[in-house]
């Protein structure tokens, strides 16, 4: 029995795959921007502080992240949702990757700072994985001439990349400490 996403396409049809990915990398970019936001205004005591704390420990929402990943991925694999119910649980997917990878930092540095570089390198990744998953089409289907401009493109990406993080190091040293102290500041 064929799944859900090994249906045959047609040549002009889209593959399901990037439907989905399209809206997981939808669900996943508004959430991240709207939990920074949320950050921000805490820490800048613009709006109450709406963090949730457990016997006085604040739980991150890296770990609502966590529990929607084990969510989704156990309902896509003993559910098997159809069409619209896949739909939605690439939104949740989405959602699920943001809250997680937006404190990607605190895996690695565990009681570390919210504002640690590798959690904006991860969510920078993965932005860019579901990007070429969504939009990207498959390798196979590029004519030699269209494989010589995605390989110059891939080059492009991976120099900005590289200026991305000197950058961002370069700028995390002014703004980081600032960043740290209305963090601790809101934390009072």
């Amino acid at each position: 029995m064929a799944g859900p996403l090994s249906e045959p396409e047609s040549a002009t049809q889209e593959p399901r795959f990037s439907r989905l990915a399209r809206r997981a990398l939808l669900a996943f970019a508004l959430t991240f921007i709207v939990s920074r936001c949320v950050v921000f205004l805490i820490m800048s005591q613009r709006i109450p502080n709406l963090y949730f704390f457990l016997r006085g420990t604040h739980v991150h929402h890296l770990n609502y992240g966590i529990f929607l990943l084990a969510g989704v991925g156990a309902y896509t694999l003993f559910a098997t949702p159809r069409d619209t119910m896949f739909q939605r649980a690439a939104y949740v997917y989405g959602i699920a990757m943001a809250l997680t990878f937006d404190e990607f930092g605190m895996w690695l540095h565990l009681g570390g700072s919210y504002w640690q570089r590798a959690s904006v390198d991860a969510v920078i990744v993965i932005a860019a994985l579901l990007g070429l998953l969504a939009f990207a089409p498959s390798w196979r289907s590029l004519a030699q001439r269209r494989r010589k401009t995605a390989l110059l493109l891939l080059a492009a990406v991976a120099v900005f990349a590289v200026v991305l993080i000197d950058t961002g190091a370069r700028i995390g040293h002014v703004y980081g400490p600032r960043l740290e102290q209305l963090e601790i500041e809101s934390s009072h």
